[in-house]
């Protein structure tokens, strides 16, 4: 089976922030490659509170370190909820400041690993819900452009009937143990992802 080392970069949402597990959707679905027989490490670069711009500041130099030549490499991204969040009233990164840098990380990730986004998810507040969206939109535009693969997290889980409900129950933006189990569910069965580890 693969032996692979893949990086995951971005926010609180990668790390796995409110998980009394303190895994994540990362570590489920790295877990769950496990046990299907793959020789995978999984490093999560997940920082609370970032926006796109502070990742992409840091990325590079965090996924080089953590790769070998001896093990095939790969990436995978997801940010944006921090972008659209207002802070006294003004929002944290314009939606142009956003795009930028995700095209800036995505075209430079593309050309140098494989590469996949998960796109931001959705939550409790509904204002800040129509501006995650728009952004989901334009990463996946991005995303398309530089043929990479983009999973609409925003558009999956609004469909769900219990996600919005638990993050409402936590603090309004990030789900709970349940939550990530369903988001890491969805992910899991992403043809994309199981093309990597089938």
């Amino acid at each position: 089976m693969a032996q692979m080392r893949i990086c995951f970069i971005g926010d609180s949402f990668v790390s796995g922030a409110y998980d009394d597990d303190c895994i994540g959707w990362v570590g489920r679905i790295a877990a769950a490659a496990r046990k299907r027989g793959h020789d995978f490490t999984a490093y999560n670069l997940g920082i609370r509170g970032e926006t796109s711009v502070q990742i992409a500041r840091r990325w590079r130099a965090e996924a080089e370190v953590r790769q070998s030549p001896q093990q095939e490499g790969r990436l995978v991204f997801e940010f944006g909820v921090n972008d659209a969040r207002e802070v006294a009233g003004k929002r944290q990164v314009e939606a142009a400041q956003s795009l930028a840098a995700a095209r800036e990380m995505l075209h430079a990730a593309g050309k140098w690993k494989p590469t996949l986004m998960i796109g931001p998810p959705p939550g409790g507040d509904e204002a800040r819900n129509t501006r995650v969206k728009e952004l989901s939109g334009g990463f996946a535009r991005i995303c398309r452009e530089f043929a990479l693969p983009y999973f609409d997290s925003f558009t999956a889980l609004s469909a769900s009937q219990t996600f919005i409900a638990n993050t409402r129950s936590v603090d309004g933006t990030h789900p709970s143990a349940a939550g990530y189990a369903e988001w890491a569910r969805l992910i899991d069965r992403w043809p994309v992802w199981r093309d990597w580890l089938p």
